[in-house]
């Protein structure tokens, strides 16, 4: 399935096939492989960012602590009367908003 995205997206961008698409699926790097695409001495590089199935404790710890930060705030805070706060404005979506570790 990557490898014919791979194509499809090389042929969008070039123009035509390049001819020369045998690369190993994954790099050695085990949090970000990579496809890389020489066509014409012109190196189109792709990542596609892997989430492993192992996680690190720090990673997990992350992750932990976003998901703990993403609620609505609580409504008897915002019934309390000094308060100017109406929603989270740090409100994150899994698809929009990315995390970035």
């Amino acid at each position: 399935m990557h490898t014919f995205r791979i194509r499809e997206l090389s042929q969008n961008c070039t123009g035509h096939t390049p001819t020369n698409l045998n690369f190993p699926p994954f790099s050695t790097n085990r949090r970000r492989p990579a496809y890389d695409i020489k066509n014409d001495g012109m190196s189109l590089r792709f990542t596609i960012f892997a989430s492993p199935s192992q996680k690190t404790f720090r990673t997990k710890r992350i992750l932990a602590k976003a998901s703990r930060q993403n609620r609505p705030i609580p409504q008897w805070f915002r019934l309390k009367s000094d308060t100017k706060i109406q929603y989270n404005a740090k409100r994150r979506h899994w698809r929009r908003t990315k995390l970035n570790i």
